[in-house]
């Protein structure tokens, strides 16, 4: 699983639990250039700051899109900040503050702290998180969030159509109401379709629950010993481990945030995706259109939430699932329920 999965994963954690050299701005932190996505005749700008670099990050590279979507759908401007650690995301922030674009957008939970800070400073200048928020509401903050939730209930309609043992798991990074959202749904959709199926999770836990592949490993085989063939893997870098066990039983996972199918190509049945994208273009939309300071949830119904069988390109994707027409189309008609809202998945961190 990419650091980014594993930092989306920590953001529920902290919630739940509640630098460098000078020239890490224009060295480590890499100015993605002020790209003109129109004519840049309306003068609106926009500013995207990542935590991490972009590179082959799918979950970053769709927030970079959906900025240039906004920049050209607005006739503006657009700018990307890649920082690389605590100290270059600071100074990045600070960057964008100071050109003073319509919105400045940030992604993940390493923002939080300094966006507070920085809205009290700057009342006028509007904020877009995504994937996280900040504890206390402001008025010039605007947050993006996702109910990963109802994705995974979809992934467990997928395992438990195409379980022959009829036994489907779930390896979790934590037993906690915020974490089990990667797990308690993904046994709920599996029983939807197949109402006999037998279902357990295994957490990791220990020192580094985020980054402990062999222990996610070891939770995995202990499902598998037991007969359990489709395995959701929500262990954050861990994920790795639970395919390479899966793969070796000749069993199946399912993976998040982004696509995983390539790590483990021919075990990788579907995953269960993050649209940043959807979520910084409609936010941005949002907050031009004058509304700010609020939180909006992203799931199915407004496409911040999907799979990876259900977007164009899953022929190529090399997720199992391509060679399931059949499952796709009973899936399908699962999201069109929940979307509808005649179906509600439950969401286990709902208090």
């Amino acid at each position: 699983m990419s650091r980014r999965t594993r930092r989306t994963l920590q953001t529920v954690a902290a919630a739940t639990l509640l630098v460098g050299a000078a020239t890490a701005c224009n060295a480590a932190a890499k100015n993605d250039a002020s790209d003109s996505a129109g004519s840049g005749g309306s003068g609106t700008s926009f500013t995207l700051v990542t935590p991490d670099a972009v590179g082959q990050n799918e979950f970053l590279k769709l927030a970079v899109t959906g900025i240039k979507d906004a920049a050209k759908a607005h006739d503006g401007t657009q700018k990307v900040y890649e920082s690389t650690d605590t100290a270059s995301q600071q100074q990045n922030v600070q960057a964008a503050v100071d050109a003073k674009p319509d919105v400045i957008v940030l992604v993940g939970f390493e923002f939080a702290d300094v966006v507070a800070q920085q809205a009290e400073k700057n009342p006028t200048q509007q904020f877009l998180i995504v994937d996280a928020c900040t504890t206390k509401t402001y008025k010039n903050v605007s947050c993006a969030v996702f109910r990963e939730h109802e994705g995974v209930y979809l992934a467990g309609a997928e395992a438990g159509l195409l379980s022959r043992s009829g036994k489907v798991g779930a390896v979790d990074v934590l037993d906690t109401p915020q974490f089990r959202r990667y797990s308690d749904p993904f046994a709920a959709g599996a029983k939807q379709v197949a109402g006999k199926t037998e279902t357990s999770t295994r957490f990791v836990g220990g020192q580094s629950p985020f980054d402990d592949s062999a222990r996610a490993k070891e939770q995995a085989n202990t499902l598998l010993s037991k007969g359990y063939d489709q395995i959701m893997a929500a262990a954050a870098a861990g994920n790795y481990g639970v395919f390479e066990a899966a793969k070796a039983k000749g069993a199946y996972a399912y993976g998040v945030d982004v696509n995983q199918c390539p790590s483990a190509p021919g075990t990788v049945v579907d995953n269960v995706i993050k649209r940043t994208d959807v979520a910084v273009e409609k936010g941005i939309d949002a907050v031009l259109g004058g509304t700010t300071g609020t939180t909006v949830s992203y799931g199915l119904k407004e496409g911040g939430i999907s799979l990876t069988g259900l977007e164009d390109g899953v022929d190529s994707s090399q997720c199992v699932i391509a060679d399931h027409k059949d499952v796709l189309t009973k899936v399908e008609a699962l999201r069109d329920r929940i979307v509808s809202g005649e179906l509600t998945v439950d969401d286990p961190a709902a208090s």
